[in-house]
C-alpha cells in the first residue's frame, strides 16, 4: 500500500538549511532529507537499508511504500492515536527532518561527553 503526504513547512525548511549548507538545488536537498528520514524509520520499525519514494505535484506531495512491518506499525499506530497512517508517517518525517543538519556548536547542558 502506497501512503501520500504533503511536504511540511518543516521538513522544506531542513531541505532549505541542507541546501545552503551542501550548496545544491532545493530540489535535491529535498529529496536527500525525505530519503534520510523515511530511510531512519524505515530501519527502526523494519531493519531496511534502502527506500525508494517519489515526489509529486512539484515537490509538494510524497508518495512512499512501506514495508510491510512499517505498515503494520503504522496501522496499530493510527489505531491507537485515532490518525490516518499517512499522518502519523508524515509525522514520523517530521520528527526525523533536522537529522544530520549542522547546528550550532552548542551542546545542551545535559549532552553527554563527546570524546
Amino acid at each position: 500500500m502506497a501512503l501520500s503526504f504533503p511536504v511540511s513547512d518543516r521538513l522544506a525548511a531542513a531541505a532549505d538549511e541542507w541546501a545552503d549548507q551542501r550548496m545544491m538545488e532545493e530540489e535535491e536537498a529535498l529529496e536527500v532529507k525525505l530519503e534520510q528520514a523515511l530511510l531512519e524509520i524505515e530501519h527502526l520499525v523494519s531493519g531496511a537499508t534502502e527506500v525508494t519514494f517519489e515526489l509529486e505535484d512539484g515537490g509538494e506531495l510524497v508518495r512512499f511504500a512501506p514495508s510491510d512491518d512499517l505498515e503494520a506499525f503504522l496501522a496499530s499506530q493510527a489505531g491507537s492515536a485515532d490518525l490516518a497512517p499517512e499522518r502519523l508517517l508524515a509525522l514520523h518525517v517530521d520528527l526525523f527532518a533536522s537529522v544530520f543538519l549542522e547546528g550550532d556548536d552548542e551542546r545542551p547542558p545535559n549532552a553527554p561527553p563527546s570524546g
